[in-house]
């Protein structure tokens, strides 16, 4: 292989489409970005245009090679990861989608898994999947299409039309619609995979009414699907990689051993934990789910799901409009040494884990007439620490190990006051690594080892590196006052929508 070859990483996220070149060394050699369009139909509602995804996704990678001055045959491999969840379906034939993307944040079938709850299924959904019945997973989604869409189910029926999440689609384009597949990651997030048996489900199928000739082939996170259509960038190349966004990042950070975790401070927040060879069900309301497989080695993950964390300061930015960029937000926070007693729940899609309750809305409490818009900047972060500790709390009870150390990436991730109240908040190390890219860099690493690019999980090892650790300067006692507070917010927020009906 030649010396000068690089893995090219498709990074397929909520609000824009990103592809990033890495060298042999895990360093970033160059970034392409673009938006593109959030879809709100209805309150609660939250969809994309798939063929949006695909183009600005299409436009980063020849941009992303354009800046590098590389070609198509420079690249030794590409990786894809993307929003997990986010549902399309489209004509097998034509490759038109039948309907906007449903995205992971969406809440439209609140009441339909809620139904689903009252009939008593969800234990049994929960044991074959290691999910949850809430509208967060593909599954309800799908439905949703094929109820709820003009002649959707009948071309279904006819096997005319597929299913995937975004890694599908992004394949299925890349590759000229010859390949239709997903890995096991994104499997792992439909409802309709079952991790005991390693396949779709056919109870699931038939409890969701979801036609099993729409659902792509499953395959591990590392090996070649297929390659780059000659006339897109960069063609030729192999396809080698796939895993989700929070299963790529996990990768990325190098959490390898049982016990290790990180938080993505993304959109949402999520954080998962490594546990090994074997799934450990949860008893705290997290997620059992497939970390990676490589080859015929299958390891798997706890997750917490956070559905709000760094869009709160979107919020705080775009909405109310108290800042210009989310650098004055940081500055602002730490001109105040705390909040003032103000909480914010940010629970704008309802609450993820380990509440799950899809009827909760956001609240600000505890204001009075000095609270003022540093205290509000302040307030923001700390709800994202405040909902990352609760998962962890969960996760030590699930795993039976104590956290030491937790790996941090994503944009909020660039946060100093947030990353150092999350050290407070758990009495324990938070470490920032020098590339915070993780979830594209586990991408091309996946990618890598199915060419040879990289030989082993210890070159990748080798290059993680941290850039800032964050220690606890606070005690733990005026952490649990704090914690205290919060709870109680929490508690005001639940139910929200269902208590004005």
């Amino acid at each position: 292989m030649k010396k000068e070859s690089y893995i090219l990483a498709f990074d397929q996220g909520t609000t824009s489409s990103r592809s990033i070149v890495f060298n042999h060394d895990g360093q970033i050699v160059t970034v392409a970005q673009k938006e593109f369009q959030q879809i709100y139909p209805k309150p609660g509602w939250v969809e994309h245009d798939p063929m949006e995804i695909w183009s600005s996704q299409n436009s980063t990678a020849s941009e992303a090679l354009s800046r590098a001055n590389l070609k198509t045959d420079d690249i030794a491999a590409v990786g894809v990861t993307n929003q997990r969840e986010t549902t399309i379906v489209w004509d097998r034939r034509t490759g038109k989608p039948v309907y906007n993307a449903i995205v992971w944040q969406d809440r439209r079938t609140a009441d339909y898994c809620g139904q689903l709850k009252r009939d008593g299924v969800e234990a049994m959904v929960s044991k074959k999947t290691g999910l949850r019945l809430d509208p967060y997973f593909a599954g309800t989604k799908v439905r949703w299409i094929l109820e709820n869409v003009d002649g959707v189910r009948a071309r279904a029926e006819r096997g005319d039309l597929l299913f995937g999440t975004v890694d599908s689609w992004l394949v299925w384009q890349l590759t000229a619609r010859k390949v239709h597949v997903t890995d096991i990651t994104n499997a792992s997030r439909t409802l309709f995979y079952n991790l005991e048996t390693d396949d779709w489900d056919d109870d699931l199928l038939e409890l969701f009414n979801v036609p099993r000739c729409m659902l792509p082939e499953i395959k591990s996170c590392s090996e070649v699907y297929g390659e780059v259509e000659k006339n897109l960038y960069p063609g030729g190349a192999p396809i080698a990689g796939i895993a989700g966004d929070q299963h790529a990042a996990l990768f990325g950070q190098a959490c390898f051993s049982p016990g290790m975790a990180k938080n993505t401070y993304g959109t949402g927040c999520f954080l998962l934990m490594n546990t090994g060879d074997t799934p450990v069900r949860s008893e705290n309301n997290l997620l059992t789910t497939v970390g990676w497989r490589i080859g015929d080695r299958t390891e798997y993950a706890l997750e917490g799901s956070i559905f709000i964390g760094g869009a709160v300061v979107q919020w705080i930015r775009d909405e109310l409009q108290l800042v210009r960029t989310a650098q004055e937000l940081d500055r602002l926070a730490e001109t105040v040494k705390d909040a003032g007693g103000l909480y914010i729940v940010p629970a704008f899609a309802g609450l993820g884990a380990p509440h799950w309750d899809p009827y909760a809305r956001g609240a600000a409490l505890g204001m009075t007439r000095g609270t003022n818009r540093a205290h509000f900047c302040r307030a923001a972060l700390e709800s994202i620490a405040f909902q990352s500790e609760d998962l962890i709390t969960c996760m030590e009870k699930d795993s039976g190990l104590s956290l030491k150390e937790l790996r941090v990436d994503g944009g909020a991730s660039r946060s100093k006051p947030l990353l150092q109240f999350q050290a407070d908040l758990l009495q324990e190390s938070v470490v920032r690594p020098k590339c915070i890219e993780t979830t594209a860099m586990g991408a091309a690493y996946l990618a890598g080892l199915a060419v040879g690019f990289w030989d082993s999980r210890d070159t990748i090892r080798q290059n993680w590196e941290a850039e800032v650790t964050f220690e606890p300067v606070r005690n733990a006692d005026e952490m649990a006052a704090l914690r205290a507070g919060w709870e109680k917010a929490l508690e005001r927020s639940k139910n929200w929508e269902e208590a004005l009906d």
